[in-house]
């Protein structure tokens, strides 16, 4: 277990991380969300060693993590660190990259493990192709799959998927989790993404200045936001008398009580996403087809949706 007790960090005089305590379970994955500058990849720094705590302590399995005044060498043999700066070696292939801390004394068993992440990441067709050939988000697949070659029993990740494009980012999301799940590696991940945290996430820690606002299974808190930061993350979502509605929970209704002028319309594939407003307020609520701007509806609050 990756423990975390009361660990306090500043930058100079600022305060980045305040009083954080939280524990991660093996195998189990925690998304660290936030808005910039929350202290996101700053928690992952924290936990790799690549900073000294100023109070408190972080250990795995009841041993300290160890920051620079205690070791030389940043990081910890049964840990790995995934930066949005990617550690390659441009003028070596994509197989030499991926088994860099793979023993060179069991070749067969090396192959077939190469073999397997270059399925995970989907770049089976490269393995031969020197990496300063990539684009940037094939790097950041082969960064993915090199911290993961050696089964460590912890891997950070720093907006994982930031440089890769929607075409390859929804099957490898898939793959990368479900991979990581099935060797029980410990995964704690910072983004932006909720399509990262929803699906796959067993915990969500929502930080907000550095303190732990919420932490709770994603789906717990996507189904009772108490707090519009924690909406945002999820989605379009309004304020009424004080309290939250995501725009699915909003319809139109010829008995809704709340009068609303239609402002703009969004289209979002499978529907419009309308933008309103009622007594001052702006309101969002989902609709098969567009509204015409301007216009006056009835609309009703469902939470059952």
């Amino acid at each position: 277990m990756l423990s975390i007790q009361n660990v306090t960090f500043s930058y100079g005089e600022s305060k980045t991380i305040t009083d954080l305590s939280l524990d991660v379970k093996q195998g189990e994955y925690l998304a660290v969300v936030g808005e910039s500058g929350s202290g996101k990849s700053t928690l992952l720094k924290l936990i790799y060693g690549e900073f000294d705590v100023d109070e408190g302590e972080i250990s795995w399995n009841e041993s300290r993590v160890l920051g620079p005044k205690d070791k030389l060498v940043v990081g910890h043999e049964f840990m790995k660190y995934v930066a949005q700066e990617f550690d390659l070696m441009p003028y070596t292939t994509v197989s030499e990259n991926i088994g860099t801390h793979l023993s060179n004394f069991f070749p067969k068993e090396k192959e077939k493990r190469i073999k397997e992440l270059l399925e995970v990441i989907e770049l089976q067709k490269f393995g031969n192709t020197k990496v300063k050939l990539l684009s940037g988000g094939q790097k950041q697949r082969v960064a993915l799959a090199k911290a993961i070659a050696k089964k460590p029993e912890v891997i950070l990740l720093d907006e994982p998927f930031s440089h890769i494009d929607n075409f390859k980012k929804q099957s490898l999301r898939k793959n990368l989790f479900q991979f990581l799940k099935s060797e029980q590696i410990a995964c704690i991940v910072a983004t932006h993404d909720k399509d990262d945290v929803l699906a796959f996430a067993d915990q969500m820690l929502v930080l907000q200045s550095g303190k732990a606002l919420l932490k709770g299974a994603p789906r717990v808190l996507f189904e009772n936001p108490s707090h519009a930061l924690i909406a945002a993350f999820f989605g379009d979502y309004c304020v009424l008398d004080g309290v939250i509605y995501y725009a699915h929970q909003i319809k139109l209704s010829e008995k809704g009580l709340i009068k609303a002028q239609v402002k703009h319309n969004y289209f979002r594939g499978t529907h419009y996403m309308i933008e309103a407003e009622t007594n001052s307020q702006t309101v969002y609520f989902n609709h098969p087809s567009a509204l015409e701007e301007k216009q006056t509806v009835s609309l009703e609050v469902n939470t059952n949706l």
